[in-house]
């Protein structure tokens, strides 16, 4: 009886307290509250012996509890649902109950739980700020970055969890990012822009977007092509950064980039919703995990 159609599944396990998954599921929780996050895989269709039986997957790659079955199941599970948590994906996912594709066909749950994803905006300018405020609204752990300690302040960035002093490229190549994170480039100055995207678009990050008019674009991507990014790195960059709104104010700015980041996290395609005939909710993008 959904307002809004369709239905909700939901699994329930029990755990017998002489079982390992009370155990299990205590430690996900402690990773989930409090540390690195961590992804719980349950066998939700395939033999009753294996039902609801839950393996923990931490960020470095470890493991406990177990599905039980045969011996490769865990490893095969583990190495399936790692690669969600490193993209900080909950879903169903087929394997084989002999492990990779292999013996009869079982469906996992994983649930991922996972730090906040972070948003590290480059450029200490007004945009810049009313970004900020933008990020934080949509759930990210937002990092300002700029080489310039008068402008990089927080009386400027109230809202930042983090201001770095510091050159763009030299704190992108020393900090830690991930298949979520979001760089937004608004430094408009050639001599930060390009050795920070050089260096952005060959990382394994969710978004890459930098400020500038069409004519800085075209002069910017030659310049990165001679300091030998590929054309192919160069398609991922999304310059001019943010959707065709029209935006003229810092907010309206920081509005059309944050609603090409959502556009690009879920899938959509920034097309009015009035008369497009295209789904609501897509299901082909990379949604973001619970949040611890």
């Amino acid at each position: 009886g959904r307002t809004c159609g369709g239905y909700t599944p939901i699994w329930v396990t029990r755990g017998a307290a002489a079982s390992p998954a009370p155990r299990v599921f205590a430690a996900a929780c402690a990773a989930a509250a409090g540390g690195p996050g961590g992804a719980v895989a349950r066998v939700t269709e395939g033999p009753e012996s294996l039902l609801g039986r839950p393996l923990l997957v931490h960020s470095d790659g470890s493991y406990e509890g177990g599905l039980g079955g045969h011996p490769e199941l865990d490893r095969t599970a583990a190495a399936e649902a790692g690669a969600m948590l490193d993209a900080g994906r909950t879903g169903t996912l087929t394997i084989g109950s002999e492990g990779s594709r292999c013996g009869r066909p079982l469906t996992l749950l994983v649930e991922s739980s996972v730090p906040p994803p972070r948003l590290i905006v480059f450029g200490a300018i007004d945009f810049a700020a009313a970004l900020v405020r933008a990020g934080r609204f949509l759930g990210y752990r937002v990092t300002v970055c700029d080489a310039r300690p008068v402008f990089a302040t927080a009386a400027r960035f109230p809202d930042a969890d983090e201001i770095v002093v510091d050159w763009p490229h030299r704190y992108l190549a020393t900090t830690e990012v991930d298949a979520r994170t979001v760089l937004c480039v608004l430094t408009h100055d050639a001599k930060f822009d390009v050795p920070l995207l050089e260096l952005a678009l060959r990382l394994p990050v969710a978004y890459v977007g930098a400020m500038g008019s069409r004519r800085t674009h075209l002069e910017r991507n030659e310049r990165l092509r001679e300091a030998g990014v590929t054309e192919r790195q160069l398609a991922a960059l999304h310059s001019p950064i943010g959707l065709d709104l029209g935006a003229r104010t810092p907010e309206e700015t920081a509005l059309s980039i944050a609603a090409e980041i959502v556009a690009e996290r879920r899938g959509g395609s920034g097309l009015p919703l009035k008369g497009a005939h295209t789904p609501i909710h897509h299901e082909s993008g990379t949604p973001l995990a619970s949040v611890a």
